[in-house]
């Protein structure tokens, strides 16, 4: 586990959570590109040297900072039906990764951690939220694909074309992908 990727709790969780909030200020206040250790840590309260030592440098801070604000922050909305619950959910996701905010968070995350970790924790976010709505549809009695399927034919395309090609990027390409995995049996 890398060290960005750690959650600890008491102090360390204190400044972690100071410091990521002092990031996210002064983004929206100086812009990305102003940013710098000694500024984040002065708006945060701490030393430059308490931000080297726990994140490294300034490219694994806003690694950390870009996979917590890429966390979903609520449970994918229940519309009664697998189809309906998997095209709403791959729309938002679309919505929110290729956006500007949400393509530079993309951009962090993975720059910032060579290992690939950030990359599996902002796989793992998605997975959890296809896997509530096939447990979801399950409940109803719906034949549903296995997650992996759902992350391969859904979220795999979308991904890559938010990153290499996002020209033409639309909802109704989310629900295409949808409607071609439940329409080919998708499991």
């Amino acid at each position: 586990m890398s060290r960005q990727m750690v959650r600890p709790g008491g102090r360390s969780a204190r400044v972690q959570a100071s410091v990521h909030t002092a990031v996210r200020e002064l983004e929206a206040e100086v812009g990305r590109d102003a940013l710098t250790v000694p500024l984040i840590a002065q708006r945060a309260g701490v030393t430059p040297s308490t931000i080297y030592r726990r994140w490294g440098d300034l490219t694994e801070l806003l690694s950390d900072v870009a996979v917590e604000r890429l966390r979903p922050d609520t449970a994918p909305k229940d519309h009664g039906a697998l189809a309906s619950d998997l095209a709403a959910w791959a729309e938002q996701f679309l919505d929110e990764m290729a956006s500007p905010a949400g393509r530079a968070y993309i951009r962090d995350a993975l720059l910032g951690d060579p290992e690939g970790t950030n990359a599996g924790q902002c796989s793992a976010y998605a997975a959890d939220q296809v896997d509530l709505i096939l447990a979801r549809a399950t409940e109803r009695g719906d034949d549903i694909p296995e997650v992996e399927t759902v992350i391969d034919r859904v979220v795999a395309p979308l991904m890559y074309r938010i990153l290499f090609r996002p020209a033409g990027l639309d909802a109704a390409y989310a629900r295409g992908l949808v409607a071609g995995l439940l329409g080919q049996g998708g499991r």
